[in-house]
């Protein structure tokens, strides 16, 4: 069972996640709350996923993000926002956040896209747009994508496009013919020469060196 907390302002949205997301048989909404007990409450019910309002009245989403993301064992975090345009996703993305959400995504589209987040995916909207996408990669990165992505191998290169369309480790495995652990090794390395420290990070500099292909929107990767 994945263990989903929904942090947002808004009791509508709340209500309208923890519908949608309980009626999954392998999901459960542990709690949905304002961003001013979202601390607390992922300390008490130990979620598998947040999925965290970027913009909230009481407490800024990436403050709480950076809260998280200092536990010892932090659960995978998605950011929510209503425009795609909003210029705090780039900050959150290079904060540690797993992805983000547009708050209208297609709602058959949610637990699939939490079972990726789950699984170790990183989670896109392919409405990011290219200001997004450049300035988190202008502000993160000081070369260009396409001259860090020539420094990885030819099997590099195709694990890190597997993990950018929102793979685990062990479904890369089989794709590619390769043991879990091995996976992981190529993982451990590709992040390294990319300089990055996360797979979504390292998902926007593949897209940004054109290995990827356009998807549909609420796409996993």
């Amino acid at each position: 069972m994945i263990r989903v907390l929904v942090v947002d302002d808004e009791a509508l949205v709340r209500r309208g996640f923890t519908h949608i997301l309980n009626a999954a048989e392998d999901i459960e909404v542990v709690a949905a709350v304002p961003g001013g007990q979202a601390v607390r409450t992922v300390r008490e019910s130990c979620p598998d996923v947040v999925l965290l309002d970027i913009r909230m009245p009481d407490v800024d989403g990436l403050t709480v993000l950076a809260d998280l993301r200092r536990m010892p064992d932090p659960p995978v975090v998605a950011m929510l926002t209503t425009f795609d345009t909003d210029e705090y996703v780039a900050a959150a993305l290079r904060s540690g956040a797993a992805g983000f959400l547009l708050k209208d995504t297609d709602p058959e589209q949610l637990p699939y896209l939490v079972r990726a987040l789950a699984e170790g995916g990183t989670v896109l909207s392919s409405k990011i747009t290219r200001t997004v996408v450049d300035g988190y990669l202008d502000q993160g990165v000081h070369e260009s994508a396409a001259r860090l992505t020539a420094r990885l191998t030819e099997r590099e290169r195709a694990v890190l496009v597997l993990m950018a369309e929102g793979l685990a480790n062990t479904d890369i495995g089989q794709r590619l013919h390769l043991s879990t652990g091995t996976v992981k090794g190529h993982v451990s390395t590709l992040l390294g020469k990319l300089r990055v420290s996360s797979r979504v990070q390292a998902a926007l500099i593949a897209e940004r060196a054109g290995l990827l292909t356009p998807q549909q929107d609420g796409d996993t990767r």
